[in-house]
C-alpha cells in the first residue's frame, strides 16, 4: 500500500494539480468542492492500475477512501480490472464494495470510468432494481452512477432501463445529470436512432437544453435544428 502511494506521489505535478482544481470545479459551491489533486494524467493512472491490479481488495478500499482524487481514481481502475478478470463471487464482492463506497466516487470522471464496467456489468443478467434506488438518491454522483451504469446494457442493445431512468431524470436540477442522460440517449441513438427519437419526440419539449443538445449531437444538422427550434 505504501509502495503504490509513493509511486503516485513521485508522479505528481503541482502544475497539473492546479489545472485540475479548475477543470474539476473544486471552488466553494461547485460540484467538486474541496477535492484535492496531485496532478497525474490518465496514462499514468492506468499504468499504475495495471501494475497493481493484484493489490488486495482491503488495500484498494483504503486507497479508494483517500482524500486525493488520483488515488481514488487508481483504486477504481484497479477494481474495474479485478472485476473484469474475477469469477462470480469476486465480481459480486467488488460490486457490493463499490456501492458501499459511493461517497468516494465523487466526481464525473470517477463515475464515468467505473459505473458501467462494474455496476452495469454486474447487473446485466440480474434485476436492475438497485439502479432505481440510486436514481432517487439525493447524491448527484449516485444518480449519475445509475444512468451511466446503463451503458453496459446499451452495448447489448438493451435500452429499456436507460429510457426509464432518463425519464425519471428529466427534471433533475444538476447540469452533470443533464449531460449524462443526453450522452446515454446519444449512445442509444448510435445503435437505434428510431428508439432514441421515439423517446425524444415524447419528451424533448421539456428536456433541459443541455440534455437535448447532448442527445442530438450526432443527428444531421437539419434535423438537429428542428429539435432545437421545437418544430417537430
Amino acid at each position: 500500500m505504501n509502495e503504490i502511494r509513493k509511486k503516485i506521489k513521485a508522479l505528481s505535478s503541482p502544475e497539473r494539480a492546479a489545472a485540475c482544481l479548475r477543470y474539476f470545479k473544486t471552488a466553494p459551491g461547485e460540484y467538486g468542492e474541496g477535492d484535492i489533486f496531485l496532478g497525474l494524467n490518465a496514462k499514468q493512472m492506468h499504468g499504475l492500475a495495471k501494475e497493481y491490479q493484484a493489490l488486495a481488495l482491503t488495500a484498494v478500499v483504503e486507497l479508494l477512501q483517500s482524500p486525493f482524487h488520483e488515488e481514488r481514481a487508481v483504486a477504481l481502475l484497479i477494481l474495474v480490472r479485478a472485476f473484469g478478470s474475477g469469477d462470480e463471487v469476486q465480481r459480486r464482492q467488488i460490486y457490493e464494495l463499490y456501492l458501499q463506497h459511493t461517497r468516494c466516487i465523487n466526481n464525473w470522471d470517477l463515475v464515468d470510468g467505473s459505473a458501467a464496467q462494474i455496476v452495469g456489468a454486474y447487473l446485466l443478467d440480474k434485476s436492475r432494481k438497485p439502479l432505481y434506488s440510486l436514481v432517487k438518491s439525493s447524491s448527484l454522483w449516485e444518480r449519475r452512477i445509475a444512468i451511466i451504469a446503463t451503458f453496459a446494457f446499451i452495448r447489448q442493445d438493451d435500452f429499456l432501463d436507460t429510457l426509464k431512468l432518463a425519464r425519471r431524470l428529466l427534471n433533475d436540477s444538476e447540469d452533470l445529470i443533464h449531460k449524462a442522460v443526453g450522452w446515454m440517449l446519444r449512445e442509444v441513438g448510435k445503435r437505434n436512432q428510431q428508439v432514441e427519437e421515439t423517446f425524444l419526440l415524447e419528451h424533448y419539449h421539456r428536456m433541459p437544453r443541455t440534455m437535448l443538445r447532448y442527445a442530438i449531437e450526432r443527428f444531421a444538422e437539419a434535423r438537429r435544428l428542428l429539435y432545437l427550434r421545437g418544430q417537430l
